[in-house]
């Protein structure tokens, strides 16, 4: 339920900045970033077991985020653009008795080109900081460090694909794949003349 109200956010922040975006006339090299995704996969740091026999895992990539940041574009190579975002990713499960959550922010930052008018391509880096995890007292909380990783896109209208490849390690030295496949969602304020 949670992820779905999350989902829900992030295409009303796209829509929003497409729409605030159509009346701009003027070139601006800075502009003002939102982005959030939908990420799956990594390593099963945890499962939890319900009371009715089912179960579910807690994946070390997988969540929603939102993020906010800056887009950089200059003016003699308008096709290419540099990204840095800061954001707020997070994971829970359907236990309705405990509130138990897997939080990270990520910090990004992508180089970008315009393939196409609306065609976006981006490779860059990833780092996740204050990476936690909660069992709320149904298991073992563990924080994470994070290596900084590459990050993959490729977007049309603001909408896109992403591969993230990371690894986390626990307090007790334990390595997780985090690595995660996601569906993304950004636009920049003011929009794009393009």
């Amino acid at each position: 339920m949670k992820l779905k109200s999350l989902f829900v956010i992030l295409f009303i922040i796209a829509v929003a900045g497409k729409v605030l975006a159509q009346d701009e006339p003027t070139y601006r090299p800075i502009r003002f970033l939102i982005s959030g995704a939908l990420e799956f996969g990594g390593d099963e740091i945890d499962k939890i077991f319900f009371t009715n026999g089912d179960s579910q895992p807690v994946n070390a990539g997988q969540g929603g985020s939102i993020a906010i940041g800056a887009q950089i574009q200059f003016p003699k190579a308008d096709k290419f653009l540099l990204r840095g975002s800061i954001g707020y990713k997070y994971v829970t499960t359907q236990a309705n008795n405990a509130n138990i959550r897997l939080t990270r922010v990520p910090l990004q930052f992508t180089a970008n080109y315009m393939a196409a008018p609306k065609l976006r391509l981006s490779g860059g880096v990833v780092k996740h900081t204050g990476a936690n995890y909660k069992a709320d007292g149904f298991g073992t909380d563990k924080t994470f460090k994070s290596n900084a990783g590459p990050v993959f896109e490729i977007a049309y209208y603001g909408i896109g694909l992403s591969f993230t490849a990371l690894k986390y390690t626990d307090q007790n030295n334990e390595t997780y794949s985090a690595n995660a496949f996601g569906v993304t969602f950004s636009g920049v304020l003011p929009g794009m003349n393009k």
